[in-house]
C-alpha cells in the first residue's frame, strides 16, 4: 500500500507544482511587462475595404475603438456617480480599460484592484455596476490578447475576491443579504463571456494557422514541381547531350580509316577526341545516372530518340481525338534547330495545350510556330472556355514547368489572360547562329 501511495503521491505534487509555476508565470511574472496591441495587418479585410489614403489611419482602428468606449463608459459612471465618489470611480473604470491596450494582465490586476475596493468600502456589488462591468470587459480583452489558462486562471482569482469580499460583507454588513445570489450569477456570467472570447481567440489562431500552413504547403509544392520539372529536364537534355557525345566519338574513331595514309599526328588526335568524347559521355552518364534511374519506367527505352517538332502534328491530332479544336499555323522558314530547343519547344506545346483542355473545356486552340531570324517563337491561344463545362482544379504548375524550360535556354515568355476571357502563352526561343548551322549539318 505504501509502495503505491508514495510515488502517486509524489505524481500529484509534480502537476500542483507546475501548474502553480504556470499561474505564477501567467500572472505574476512581468505582470506589467509592455506589451502592445499591435495594429491590423496591411492585408487586413477591413484595411482593404476604406480607400488607400485611409489604410494607415484604419489600422489602428481598434485602439480608437476601445479609447472611444471606455471614454463613454467613464461618462457614464461619472453622470450615475457624480462629485468626488463618481470621479474616483470613473478613474478606477477607465485606466484598466485604455491599459489592457499596452499591458493587459497589469491591466487585470488594476481592474481585480479597483474590484476589491468598490466590494469592501463601496458597498456590494449593487452599489458598484460600473466597476464589475469594467472588470469582465478587462478580463474579455485579456482573454483575446493572451492564451485560454489565463482566462481560467483569472476567472478563478475573481470568484476567490469575490469569496473574500462576501466574508467581509457578512463580517461587517450583515444586511448584504443577497450577495450569495449576486455572487454566482456574476461567475455564470464572467464563465460563459470568458469561454466565448476564448472560442473566438482561438477560432482566429486556427483560421492563421491554417493560412499558414496553406502557403508553406504552396511553397513547398512549387518548389516540389520546379525541381520534378529540372529532374525532367536533366534526363531529357542527357539523352541529348549523350546523343551527340556518341556521334563525335564514333565519328573520331572512324575519321582515320576513311583517309589512306593517315599521319600518325592526325591519327594520335582523332584518337585523343575519341577518348576526350567517351570519358565526358561517361561523367555525364555518371552524374546524371541518379536522376534516370529514380524512375526507369518513364523512360524504358533509353535509346528511343526525343520528340521534336517534327512530332508536333500528331500530339495536335492526339489533342484533336480528345475533343479539344486546335488550329495549326506555321509561319516562316521551316529549319532544323538544336535539338534541345525543338524538345523544349514540343514539351511547352504539349503543356500548354494539357491546360486548356484541364481548365479551359470547349474552348478553341490556336498553335502558331514561328521560325524567325534569330530563334523560334510559340504562342499558344484558346478562347473562352464553355460555361456549362467544369474546369479541372489546378495550381499553376504547368506555367511553372514552362517558364523552368525557357529559363534554361535564355528565352523569354508571358502568360496571361486574354480579354476576351481566355489565355495566351508566348514563348521565344532564342538560337544562336553557329548552333542553327551545327543543327543544320547534323541534320544533313
Amino acid at each position: 500500500m505504501t509502495d503505491t501511495y508514495e510515488p502517486r503521491l509524489r505524481s500529484e505534487m509534480r502537476i500542483v507544482r507546475g501548474a502553480l509555476d504556470r499561474f505564477r508565470e501567467d500572472l505574476f511574472h512581468d505582470a506589467f511587462a509592455f506589451r502592445p496591441l499591435p495594429p491590423l495587418a496591411a492585408d487586413h479585410r477591413l484595411v482593404r475595404l476604406l480607400p488607400r489614403r485611409a489604410a494607415r489611419y484604419t489600422r489602428w482602428l481598434p485602439h480608437a475603438a476601445l479609447a472611444a468606449f471606455t471614454g463613454l463608459v467613464m461618462l457614464a459612471t461619472f453622470a450615475r456617480e457624480s462629485g468626488l465618489f463618481g470621479m474616483v470611480e470613473a478613474v478606477l473604470v477607465g485606466v484598466p480599460m485604455l491599459m489592457t491596450l499596452f499591458r493587459p494582465v497589469g491591466a487585470w490586476w488594476l481592474s481585480a484592484g479597483a474590484l476589491l475596493f468598490a466590494g469592501t468600502l463601496g458597498g456590494a456589488f449593487d452599489r458598484s455596476p460600473a466597476t464589475l462591468f469594467c472588470h469582465l470587459f478587462v478580463m474579455m480583452v485579456v482573454t483575446l490578447r493572451t492564451r485560454p489558462r489565463v482566462a481560467a486562471e483569472m476567472w478563478l482569482l475573481t470568484g476567490a475576491a469575490g469569496v473574500f469580499i462576501g466574508v467581509f460583507l457578512q463580517a461587517f454588513r450583515p444586511y448584504y443579504y443577497s450577495f450569495s445570489s449576486e455572487m454566482f450569477q456574476m461567475m455564470l456570467l464572467s464563465g460563459v463571456l470568458l469561454f466565448a472570447a476564448a472560442a473566438v481567440r482561438g477560432l482566429r489562431e486556427t483560421k492563421q494557422q491554417v493560412a499558414v500552413q496553406v502557403a508553406v504547403t504552396e511553397v513547398e509544392r512549387s518548389r516540389r514541381t520546379v525541381l520534378e520539372e529540372r529532374t525532367t529536364i536533366a534526363r531529357e537534355l542527357h539523352d541529348v547531350v549523350a546523343h551527340h557525345m556518341s556521334v563525335v566519338a564514333i565519328q573520331a574513331e572512324a575519321a582515320p580509316y576513311r583517309v589512306q595514309d593517315t599521319p600518325p599526328e592526325l591519327a594520335a588526335a582523332f584518337q585523343t577526341i575519341r577518348e576526350n568524347a567517351v570519358a565526358a559521355l561517361t561523367e555525364l552518364r555518371r552524374v546524371l545516372g541518379v536522376v534516370r534511374s529514380e524512375n526507369p519506367d518513364a523512360f524504358a527505352d533509353p535509346e528511343a530518340p526525343q520528340p521534336t517538332l517534327e512530332a508536333l502534328p500528331g500530339l495536335i491530332e492526339n489533342v484533336r481525338s480528345a475533343g479539344l479544336s486546335v488550329e495549326h499555323v506555321t509561319t516562316g522558314a521551316v529549319r532544323p534547330l538544336p535539338q534541345g530547343v525543338e524538345l523544349s519547344a514540343y514539351r511547352i506545346v504539349q503543356e500548354a495545350l494539357s491546360n486548356v483542355l484541364r481548365h479551359a473545356p470547349g474552348a478553341e486552340a490556336r498553335v502558331e510556330v514561328s521560325y524567325v531570324l534569330g530563334g523560334l517563337g510559340l504562342r499558344v491561344v484558346n478562347g473562352a472556355p464553355n460555361r456549362l463545362a467544369k474546369p479541372s482544379p489546378g495550381a499553376g504548375h504547368g506555367v511553372l514547368g514552362m517558364r523552368e524550360r525557357v529559363a534554361m535556354l535564355s528565352g523569354g515568355m508571358t502568360a496571361e489572360a486574354t480579354a476576351e476571357g481566355g489565355y495566351e502563352v508566348a514563348v521565344f526561343l532564342p538560337v544562336a547562329p553557329g548552333e542553327q548551322t551545327a543543327a543544320g549539318e547534323a541534320a544533313a
